[in-house]
């Protein structure tokens, strides 16, 4: 991720998860990760998104939440579940979305330190207004929680 971008983030989180096997694509290690959301987080990921959109955010809509199609092939500026692809590359998927209120960038990053694959899962939020940080302030704890769920039930799945 660009460093610049970094370094004017309001917030970022990242979290490694260890690879059990190398999946063949990024947008596998994608969908690994998050094309599987329980039914519970995806009514409360539908309205979170709902409130968000009085607030003036774009979000995703109902169907990309509910059933995130898969295409056979993604390229920069497709969208890969409900975020415009800005990256993608033989070992990073960077997703996100720019809002009036606030931007934030999706990565995954797949490393290998010496035979023992891993993915990196960071998120970077940079905010433009007060309602911005009034969103984030809310909606933080339940990001950090939700995205080391999907983690571990990716790994306990076996689908990383």
């Amino acid at each position: 991720m660009d460093r610049a971008l970094i370094e004017r983030a309001y917030f970022w989180d990242s979290y490694r998860a260890r690879l059990a096997h190398r999946p063949a694509t990024m947008v596998d290690i994608f969908f690994a990760l998050f094309g599987h959301h329980p039914g519970w987080i995806k009514a409360l990921l539908i309205v979170r998104n709902k409130v968000a959109g009085w607030g003036g955010l774009e979000a995703p809509t109902v169907s990309e939440i509910a059933d995130p199609s898969r295409k056979t092939h993604y390229a920069v500026g497709d969208k890969i579940g409900p975020w415009p692809i800005f990256v993608l590359a033989d070992d990073e998927l960077i997703a996100g979305r720019d809002n009036k209120h606030l931007d934030f960038r999706l990565s995954l990053l797949r490393v290998d330190d010496g035979g023992a694959p891993s993915v990196v899962v960071s998120t970077i939020c940079t905010v433009h207004n007060l309602f911005g940080r009034i969103y984030l302030t809310f909606i933080i704890p339940f990001h950090k929680w939700g995205v080391k769920l999907l983690i571990l039930r990716a790994i306990s799945s076996g689908r990383l």
